[in-house]
């Protein structure tokens, strides 16, 4: 157990305490994200880079040392919700808690002591809404999550004012991760990681994967592509939306 001190300096600072307690060495850029107070976080960041481990993290901390908490992970399927929360599971393990410090325990959910939740939901507007007063919401693979649940959450964070944090790797420009990437990324504390900024990838493998995967770019350089078989880009439909642009002749 750490001592009094340990764990007051653990409380105020979560890069010291996941490096102390958890063995986890942050990357810059995660190291940021942990000490981040902003209650609007978009990450854009390449495949493999760690963006579900640190914030997988940020809900540990937060779990023990942030009275009332309740941390909630929303994802495209239960697979994924289910990955970030096996992070959060093998993290569990390093923190030396009192045996009764845990209550209740499932695959999806973790119900702590002192009162604190952190749960898994898969993406269903349905399955979701029925929260309220959420202090951390965690969005994975959020090009990838429906706008209908993404509009049914953020209300979970009125009464607690709590924190929202986006992360994906882009997915076509499309839905409310591109739009607020693309539009709106001045009222969010943004993040941009491409692959060169993970040490655990190395140049060859990206060199092999620039030659072999058409969607290099997307994957690792954090771009958003047009969709797949698209006839027309979409930034081009953007410039005939344009007023100014559609009374133009073609």
């Amino acid at each position: 157990m750490p001592s009094t001190s340990d764990d007051l300096a653990y409380s105020l600072d979560p890069v010291l305490w996941a490096k102390g307690v958890l063995g986890f060495h942050p990357d810059s850029w995660q190291a940021s994200l942990l000490r981040s107070r902003s209650k609007k976080i978009i990450l854009n960041c390449s495949r493999q880079s760690g963006k579900s481990t640190v914030c997988a993290a940020l809900g540990l901390h937060e779990s023990i040392y942030r009275r009332p908490s309740f941390g909630l992970v929303i994802a495209p399927t239960q697979d994924q919700s289910s990955e970030l929360m096996l992070k959060f599971d093998e993290f569990r393990g390093a923190v030396e808690l009192p045996s009764d410090y845990l209550s209740t325990d499932t695959k999806l959910a973790v119900r702590f002591a002192n009162g604190n939740r952190f749960i898994a939901r898969p993406g269903s507007e349905k399955s979701a809404r029925s929260f309220s007063a959420v202090t951390l919401l965690l969005e994975d693979e959020a090009a990838r999550v429906a706008d209908a649940l993404y509009n049914s959450v953020r209300p979970m964070l009125a009464v607690s004012n709590g924190r929202h944090v986006l992360m994906s790797t882009p997915f076509g420009k499309q839905n409310h991760f591109f739009k607020i990437w693309d539009e709106q990324r001045d009222l969010w504390e943004w993040y941009e990681i491409p692959a060169e900024k993970c040490p655990r990838i190395t140049n060859e493998f990206l060199e092999e994967e620039q030659r072999t995967n058409p969607w290099f770019e997307q994957e690792y350089h954090c771009v958003f592509m047009d969709s797949e078989g698209s006839i027309f880009s979409s930034d081009l439909f953007r410039s005939l939306a344009n007023p100014a642009v559609s009374a133009m002749k073609f």
